[in-house]
């Protein structure tokens, strides 16, 4: 086995076992699709919950759960056509009310899923989430048991993007009967439709998928067992690596390129992912524009890339540098001038017009960060900039990750750091997060110019328009109320076990997926 065991594949009684671990983050919610996504559930769900239809590398569809869907003349209704040959792991046939089943549950607010915004594309779902409506009028229904059929309130341009979120995943109705229950972390009621499924789960510690018996596909899959290790630490990931703890390890700090470059072992991908920090704008003086104007224009993000590591790239977009276009092939950010310049000397001219001149009388903020190296690094080039250039005073708050996300859930921060990879390749997974309404406005954006504009993107069938729209959007959010404070993009560097062979990356976020990795 590589992995745990060793670094040498394992033969017992005739027969070999392949099986590999990878690094992941602690966990900090549910493997239930339905419930509050934690960041072992990204890892989860890559592996043991198949989606309806995803997309290849050149934009091409790859039917999994599905194998053939129907689009309506206006792209309103979208009728899929499951596999019959499709069970869980547990035998049980994947129906079309499996996918009902967590689509529903996401619509109560107490599943308290992040997603759950993303269904709002579908007839009466946001009613039926907010109480004005009953689940029978859901505009989602099983025709049959194999045939499943979306009923949209209105064109969505992305709602393929969006069946690889959490919320369009199907839950087993047999086993996934109430979120929050912790059927989902059981092995024997948290069954997979996917390669894999889960077959052990120790809390803070590690979980292991194993193939799932019963996938449709199984004869392609060629590992045996999964399992990943949750390590916040970088550094004890590059640790791990090196005593063979474990065969993967990804999202690694800059200074293992030193170390690493040139070896068979270092793999480099480009994530489609931002850092970027949340002014809370709900209090003063960050209620203030002029202000988030000045702090973002005071800050020299050549410098922060330098202190972080060489694997960050500066950004004053919001929308992640590697995002490839659907419109023009080239990164999406790439197609406007941008969004502002950074400028120390109109940055104080603009705190002086707030009313701090020279930072007289601006109170202390606090900056909130996750005690993770990169973090820290970026915190302390931050802070030491805005003193230099604004006379701006930063207190330092280190967290533990899950105390960090409950602050900013609950608006308790100055300045917050902030990472979003995309959920799907289109630039509205990043833009969306900041509608009034969305339960991922962690700071509270409220600008009826900016909600205009996404709710146009939604409806406008021309893929060229709504793309400068979407463009637009971003200039309102950062270039003209810098409700943000964009700071840099960022490539993954990975260590990964020669041994290891057949691995691909997920165009939506490029993430590594091992689903159909080999051992040679």
């Amino acid at each position: 086995m590589i992995g745990c065991g060793g670094s040498s594949e394992k033969v017992a009684a005739g027969n070999s076992e392949k099986a590999i671990t990878i690094t992941t983050t602690a966990e900090t919610g549910s493997l239930d699709p339905a419930g509050v996504s934690s960041y072992t559930y990204w890892s989860y769900q890559t592996y043991a919950l198949d989606e309806l239809v995803s997309y290849d590398k050149e934009g091409k569809p790859i039917y999994k759960a599905a194998e053939s869907y129907d689009v309506n003349d206006d792209n309103s209704i979208f009728t899929f056509q499951l596999r019959k040959d499709a069970k869980w792991s547990d035998g049980t046939p994947v129906t079309a009310g499996d996918f009902i089943n967590t689509i529903t549950r996401a619509l109560s607010p107490t599943c308290g899923s992040g997603y759950s915004d993303f269904l709002f594309c579908i007839k009466n779902a946001e009613e039926i989430y907010k109480g004005n409506a009953t689940a029978d009028t859901l505009g989602v229904k099983a025709v049959d048991d194999y045939t499943l059929e979306f009923d949209l309130k209105e064109s969505c341009p992305y709602f393929i993007d969006l069946l690889r979120l959490p919320v369009f995943k199907p839950s087993c109705s047999k086993y996934a009967t109430e979120t929050g229950s912790g059927w989902d972390k059981k092995p024997d009621t948290s069954v997979g439709n996917g390669p894999y499924n889960l077959i052990e789960y120790v809390p803070q510690q590690y979980f292991v998928l194993g193939k799932n018996p019963n996938y449709w596909n199984k004869d392609k899959i060629n590992l045996d067992k999964i399992t990943f290790k949750m390590i916040n630490d970088q550094q004890a990931q590059v640790n791990a690596y090196k005593t063979k703890e474990v065969d993967v390890a990804t999202d690694l700090p800059y200074y293992i390129k030193d170390q690493y470059n040139g070896k068979e072992d270092f793999v480099t991908s480009p994530l489609i992912t931002t850092k970027y920090l949340y002014p809370n704008i709900t209090v003063k003086p960050l209620d203030d524009a002029k202000v988030r104007q000045a702090i973002n224009l005071a800050i020299n993000r050549e410098e922060v890339c330098k202190a972080v590591g060489s694997n960050t790239v500066p950004t004053t977009n919001f929308v992640a540098k590697n995002m490839i276009s659907k419109i023009s092939g080239k990164k999406w950010v790439e197609e406007t001038d941008p969004l502002f310049e950074e400028d120390v000397a109109k940055a104080q001219q603009l705190l002086a017009e707030a009313g701090y001149p020279n930072g007289e009388g601006f109170p202390k903020i606090q900056y909130m960060y996750p005690n993770v190296e990169i973090d820290s690094d970026t915190a302390q080039s931050v802070q030491a900039q805005l003193k230099k250039n604004l006379n701006i005073d930063v207190e330092l708050v280190a967290q533990e990750m899950q105390v960090n996300i409950a602050d900013r859930r609950e608006h308790k921060f100055g300045l917050c750091r902030m990472s979003w990879t995309a959920d799907f390749s289109d630039p509205y997974t990043y833009l969306s997060m900041h509608i009034s309404n969305s339960s991922y406005n962690d700071n509270c954006v409220n600008d009826p110019e900016f909600d205009k504009l996404m709710a146009q993107s939604n409806t406008e069938k021309d893929p060229a328009k709504r793309n400068e729209i979407l463009h637009q959007a971003e200039q309102e959010l950062i270039g003209k109320q810098f409700y943000l404070v964009p700071l840099y993009s960022l490539e993954a560097y990975n260590l990964i076990n020669p041994k290891i062979t057949g691995y691909s990356y997920i165009p939506a976020n490029g993430a590594l997926d091992f689903t159909y990795a080999d051992i040679k």
